[in-house]
């Protein structure tokens, strides 16, 4: 499967080289060059893969990132400049899977790109079986396939709250402190802050409230976090 990527960036210099380090990677590639148009090109091609600037002028990556999550669950890779690390935490809150800081390497942006699409990849297999899906309560998650539903209700979490989710079936009676959570959700040695994972808790819990869970999630005060019942609301 030959995966489709937006480059969103004001600058040609680094689109172009975004362009051909993908394109060498076995990529296709479209481009915008402003957020507007980023918006335009994301609904007429529906990109697997969004590499999204955040410093533009007027329209910026994070509008982008608000906007397209309204909608979408599709990975998002920020790119930021080193003295943005306010607006590279913000865009993780808000949605956001990884960033790359410029200057960049290629190699790394590539590199970076596949771990989220593998991360989303169904793996091909033989005859499906249920053995991997993980569950507890009214809640399942299949890692194989990327999918995850409460009550047999699909929900639509982005690659991070799927991994979030995923660690804690995978031990379902462990609590987890929040290094534990950021190694297990994020690759490649990304840092982020207490407040960033708090921040994806947040959006689970919100995700799960929707459609009649209250108790995925249990907050252990001073340690971390252990996932709950996961049981419908009475």
């Amino acid at each position: 499967m030959t995966h489709h990527i937006l480059i969103v960036d004001d600058d040609l210099h680094i689109r172009e080289v975004i362009r051909v380090a993908l394109r060498k990677a076995g990529m296709n590639v479209a481009e915008a060059r402003d957020g507007k148009e980023a918006l335009t090109r994301f609904a007429g091609e529906r990109p697997d893969l969004i590499v999204l600037d955040i410093g533009m002028p007027e329209f910026d990556g994070l509008d982008v990132c608000r906007e397209i999550r309204k909608s979408s669950d599709v990975p998002i890779l920020f790119l930021s400049a080193r003295d943005e690390e306010i607006d590279r935490i913000l865009g993780l809150e808000i949605g956001g899977d990884d960033y790359v800081t410029k200057p960049f390497s290629p190699r790394e942006l590539v590199a970076r790109v596949n771990v989220i699409l593998r991360r989303l990849a169904p793996r091909k297999a033989g005859p499906r079986t249920e053995t991997g899906v993980l569950s507890r309560g009214h809640l399942s998650v299949d890692p194989e396939q990327h999918v995850a539903a409460f009550a047999g209700v699909p929900l639509r979490l982005t690659a991070i709250e799927f991994g979030i989710l995923r660690a804690f079936l995978t031990r379902p009676t462990a609590v987890f402190n929040r290094e534990q959570i950021m190694s297990a959700a994020y690759q490649l040695n990304i840092q982020v802050s207490d407040r960033t994972i708090d921040s994806h808790i947040r959006n689970i819990r919100a995700k799960l409230a929707a459609v009649n869970c209250d108790n995925v999630i249990e907050t252990v005060h001073g340690v971390g976090f252990k996932l709950g019942r996961c049981e419908q609301q009475a």
